[in-house]
């Protein structure tokens, strides 16, 4: 009896089992905190304020959005997140490849409300609740109208977006000018002051801080003047310099990127110790690349990652494995590739992960760098 019962008891264990298994679904992908894609769709501005998340959908574009060294910015992208802020929930970003997409996301409840400026059409008001339409043609200056877009079902929501563009379309460009607050509550606006790139050539004096250079040069193994060089091309030899994408001091070191250094905001203003946090992320960014055999070309994506990022670099080098040039070499080679960041053809292919950059600046950063770095070489 007792063989018997033990016989029945696995029988069910088993029987359990593969009920079990044939009645097991696919998880679905999540598309936000609290979120699933069937609640998502018939989430109106209650839904949204519960969760706490606004799921934005957009583009990569200079006024759009894009990322730098894991930060978002964007005219367009600012507006959004003072919005989420106004309603008391935070920004979620989800980039889409096209228009299309956009709408077909939008429509599937993959998110919110597209924050991209979508041209005005009738097909496009026929199919969804257009939101700022006037206040954003006027402050983007476009030539043709814009809005955002909202799903027909969430009226709540394109109601309270249109409330907010007409209450607060004259404060837009406070809105989306840079800020920056520290822990004593001080806050830094953009500002630089432009110092002469040599202070006194008969002396062989480049600057009020060579002292520093030639100290914190040996800490990345990198000649003094080349690093004299980099500063004046990040803040004109300013200590004080705030650039309006947020970098601080006289090496620009962006807040996350400081803070992951051991630099606080305030910290930052002091030339000895913001040029010690610049002197670690070189580090960092040499360690980053030694893949690269040559020193000397390695400099070059170091300065260029110092800049933009190593993801956009990184990109920028799959796209030259693709497209058959050479990942290691910058000269005719990752810097066009860098420059084609900027297309949507190129910041949209499958091996591109950090999306759009604004490649000219970072073009002209290396070649602005090493040739000030050779003009420097001369003075004695």
């Amino acid at each position: 009896m007792t063989i018997l019962n033990h016989t029945y008891r696995c029988i069910i264990v088993v029987l359990m089992l593969v009920c079990l298994m044939g009645c097991k679904q696919e998880k679905p992908r999540e598309l936000g905190v609290f979120r699933t894609p069937n609640a998502t769709e018939s989430l109106d501005l209650d839904g949204i304020q519960a969760n706490g998340e606004l799921i934005v959908l957009t583009l990569y574009g200079a006024q759009s959005y894009f990322e730098f060294y894991g930060e978002g910015y964007g005219t367009l992208f600012k507006l959004a997140d003072a919005y989420a802020s106004s309603i008391g929930c935070t920004v979620r970003v989800d980039v889409m490849r096209s228009e299309a997409e956009l709408k077909q996301h939008l429509l599937a409840g993959d998110g919110d409300i597209v924050t991209y400026g979508m041209p005005v059409s009738d097909s496009l008001q026929h199919e969804f609740l257009l939101c700022g339409q006037q206040e954003l043609t006027h402050f983007i200056d476009s030539l043709k109208p814009i809005a955002w877009l909202v799903r027909q079902d969430a009226p709540l929501l394109a109601k309270s977006v249109n409330q907010w563009m007409e209450a607060n379309h004259q404060h837009f460009k406070e809105m989306t000018s840079l800020r920056l607050t520290d822990n004593s509550g001080r806050v830094y606006t953009p500002r630089r002051r432009t110092y002469s790139p040599i202070l006194n050539r008969a002396k062989g004096q480049i600057s009020q801080y060579d002292h520093l250079f030639r100290k914190y040069s040996t800490h990345c193994n990198w000649d003094w003047k080349l690093l004299a060089a980099q500063a004046y091309q990040e803040s004109a030899f300013d200590p004080n310099a705030v650039s309006y994408m947020g970098a601080l001091g006289l090496m620009q070191l962006m807040p996350s990127t400081a803070r992951s250094m051991g630099v606080s905001i305030s910290q930052a203003f002091d030339p000895e110790t913001n040029l010690r946090g610049a002197v670690k992320l070189i580090n960092k960014l040499n360690d980053h690349y030694r893949s690269i055999s040559d020193s000397h070309e390695r400099l070059k994506f170091i300065l260029a990652a110092y800049n933009a990022g190593s993801g956009h670099i990184d990109d920028a080098r799959n796209l030259a494995r693709k497209y058959g040039r050479d990942p290691d070499l910058w000269n005719g080679n990752v810097d066009q590739c860098v420059l084609h960041l900027s297309e949507a053809r190129y910041f949209n292919d499958e091996v591109v992960k950090c999306g759009y950059m604004r490649g000219t600046e970072t073009y002209h950063y290396v070649y602005n760098i090493m040739d000030r770095w050779n003009e420097y070489r001369k003075v004695k």
